[in-house]
């Protein structure tokens, strides 16, 4: 299953008894505006590639720039036996206006 979560729903969720595996899932040439130092950095394009450093058995969340991209990588992870997998409803750009104003991400 794959749900929706706010910027402050994961906020909450890294101070947790079992805090998720993050995945910033960005382009580098993202990469530059705006880092969370807690996430993964593994670009979408090569999110396949990775999947075997993961553990599909632990609750991962993916944090893209806007939103958009969550969502497929939820799937993929998915289609992968992710059992538990979240993405941030806005993104980067969500993180930066509710949770961490002094990060600016460019629009």
């Amino acid at each position: 299953m794959i749900e929706e979560i706010t910027a402050e729903q994961l906020k909450y969720r890294m101070y947790a008894k079992q805090a998720p595996t993050v995945i910033d899932v960005r382009e580098r040439s993202e990469l530059d505006v705006g880092r969370l130092e807690f996430a993964l950095k593994i670009p979408y394009s090569q999110l396949a590639n990775h999947l075997h450093e993961l553990d599909a058995a632990s609750p991962v969340v993916i944090i893209c720039r806007s939103g958009n991209r969550g969502p497929q990588a939820c799937k993929l992870l998915v289609s992968h036996g992710f059992r538990i997998v979240s993405y941030v409803t806005g993104g980067l750009l969500a993180w930066a206006e509710r949770v961490d104003p002094t990060m600016r991400p460019s629009e």
